[in-house]
């Protein structure tokens, strides 16, 4: 995935959470007005890999929103989880670092998968032979983000 792609999900994904959104018309416009100037048939592919799904309830216009805990949608993720689940050995957290510990020789698999997910909050990953450290946004910050990867491994 494109760092521009990655940035325009997480972009969606803060969209989704902030507001109600009732259309891909209306996410085309809103992604436009922040710089992505993207089609709706790319909008149905970003909601579609992000997991988001459009909520009906009785008396109200539908909205996309994404699940409290959505099943895990993408490829990356799903190969993310699996790697998580197949590798890790601990998780743990140091100011705004995760720090996984793996088998020797796993770390980069790891780090590799992580950086390929496109998961909010992850600056970037450092790998060694059997460890590694995954860099939180500040804004998310390590915890939750060590919180967030435990429970991508657990799907």
């Amino acid at each position: 995935m494109s760092p521009v792609t990655a940035a325009r999900r997480r972009l969606l994904r803060r969209i989704l959470a902030a507001q109600t959104v009732t259309s891909q018309r209306q996410l085309v416009h809103l992604l436009a007005e922040q710089g992505h100037a993207v089609t709706q048939a790319t909008v149905s592919r970003d909601l579609d890999m992000i997991g988001a799904i459009k909520v009906h309830e009785p008396g109200k216009r539908a909205r996309y929103e994404i699940p409290a805990d959505p099943v895990v949608a993408t490829t990356a993720e799903r190969i993310l989880s699996q790697t998580l689940a197949d590798f890790v050995e601990s998780i743990d957290v140091s100011l705004n670092m995760v720090v996984m510990h793996t088998p020797p020789g796993a770390a980069h698999l790891v780090a590799g998968s992580i950086d390929r997910a496109g998961i909010d909050g992850v600056l970037g990953t450092v790998a060694g032979d059997d460890t590694l450290i995954v860099v939180a946004d500040e804004d998310v910050g390590a915890t939750a983000l060590a919180r967030e990867l435990e429970r991508i491994g657990a799907t």
